[in-house]
């Protein structure tokens, strides 16, 4: 059977494909095995600038050609790897062997066996992994979250005037803003969005245990750790980890998981929040031709894409955590299992990209329901209760919030006229009063309206 979006297992090569395509050259076999191909390119001619005496004779003006390997791979190529690859049994094996045999087209098989020259597999994944992390993260995911970040800016200016009821523990508070609240998680994303941008993508790349066993003992007049930094950092742009065993710690990638999470986590708190609004009425939803809210309810425009971005934001942050957990834990110099983790590494980002995806479409979809907030301040005078009473503290009232306390927890609603007829029984003086009366579920809004700018 063809895959196709009908009969992929995973709904990310599925149902998900137009939001998770981005990542298809990057982080999918292909893209693994690319960048493999690019590494031991890469690494080939860094050997050849070395003063090596063997490689002295090596055609300089062959380089574009072998820079073209990678630049120029193609799915073609990556399939005879995978054939390679059943007869060897070994991935990384099957890329130098490929290398080799192209290079053998060049003129070159000369030089061939310094192709992967020292080197374990490791060095390979552990290299060829962070790079195409890193593009993904940089190129796909972080122009992403930008626009999440543009959106919330913008309607954070846009109702920035906009009173609404707090709500503390589920229970009406002090009045905020609108845009207040969105800037709230504006202000959270970015720092969450600063510290992805941060991240360190850290590379292995020191032979079999990590101590450039052969690479000395082959060329001891060589410091290959000096070259190894310079190799992964000067020319890959990652940062080398200098005493490792035979695999990256992978430290780096666990906190590169948990800051994932951390941005997502302020997202899902987002889809929840605005999933209430809408049940509470304060937005109504744009409605869409053609489209069904439910099977059996014609009314219905449901809150679908908070929801689908809830899901896979939860969906991303289970196997984030797996992964930060366990990678960086591995028997002795090195066990397997962090290679079938690793297989894994573009499917939360997959769900996180389609978790904002969802969200931003969400988002679109908003309409302010003002009438809706103004009628709930409205019918919560209770609220302005803090006001009054600091403002009777501050005149030295005997007993203020016992007062406003008396007056709210009678059971008996508080409106505008109850709150007026409290204010006026005060023993203060007219001015006092006057300012009391001021004070209104919609204009109690301290620095919400400046804390936007």
């Amino acid at each position: 059977m063809q895959l196709s979006q009908l009969n992929a297992i995973s709904p990310l090569d599925g149902r998900y494909r137009r939001h998770t395509s981005a990542l298809a050259p990057l982080l999918s076999e292909f893209g693994l095995i690319l960048h493999r191909v690019e590494v031991e390119v890469k690494y080939f001619i860094e050997l050849v600038e070395l003063p090596l005496p063997q490689l002295a004779a090596f055609p300089k003006d062959k380089l574009s050609a072998m820079h073209g390997l990678y630049e120029n791979f193609s799915e073609d190529k990556a399939q005879r790897i995978k054939d390679l690859e059943a007869t060897t049994n070994h991935d990384v094996k099957a890329v130098e062997y490929w290398i080799k045999e192209e290079i053998e087209k060049l003129g070159l098989s000369e030089w061939s066996e310094f192709v992967h020259f020292g080197l374990t597999s490791q060095d390979i994944n552990n290299t060829a992994i962070p790079l195409s992390l890193k593009r993904a993260t940089e190129d796909v995911y972080l122009p992403l979250i930008d626009e999440v970040l543009s959106i919330l800016h913008g309607l954070a200016i846009e109702w920035k005037s906009i009173p609404m009821l707090a709500r503390t523990h589920g229970q009406s508070a002090s009045p905020v803003t609108l845009g207040k609240e969105i800037r709230v998680f504006e202000d959270r994303l970015r720092i969450q969005r600063e510290q992805i941008a941060g991240a360190t993508y850290a590379a292995k790349f020191g032979g079999a245990t990590g101590g450039f066993n052969a690479h000395k003992v082959a060329y001891p007049g060589i410091d290959w750790p000096s070259f190894g930094t310079k190799f992964v950092e000067g020319n890959l742009g990652l940062h080398r980890s200098k005493v490792t065993t035979q695999i990256e710690h992978y430290d780096h990638l666990a906190a590169w998981c948990d800051s994932l999470r951390r941005a997502h986590t302020v997202m899902m708190d987002l889809d929840k929040d605005v999933w209430t609004y809408v049940s509470m009425d304060y937005f109504k939803q744009k409605i869409v031709k053609g489209e069904v809210g439910s099977s059996a309810m014609p009314h219905k425009v449901n809150p679908i894409d908070f929801e689908n971005s809830e899901g896979n934001f939860g969906m991303a942050n289970a196997m984030l955590g797996h992964f930060s957990e366990k990678l960086p834990i591995s028997r002795m110099q090195r066990d397997l299992t962090d290679s079938t983790v690793l297989r894994n590494i573009g499917v939360p980002l997959s769900h996180g990209i389609i978790a904002m995806k969802s969200l931003l479409k969400g988002l679109s979809k908003l309409v302010l329901n003002k009438p809706a907030l103004e009628a709930d301040l409205e019918n919560n005078w209770a609220v302005v209760s803090e006001g009054v009473q600091t403002i009777l503290r501050r005149e030295g009232y005997p007993k203020p919030y016992e007062a406003l306390k008396a007056l709210t927890r009678t059971g008996e609603k508080i409106d505008a006229a109850s709150m007026r007829i409290f204010i006026d029984a005060l023993n203060v003086s007219d001015s006092i009063k006057q300012e009391l009366r001021q004070i209104t579920p919609s204009t109690y809004l301290g620095y919400s309206e400046d804390l936007v700018d």
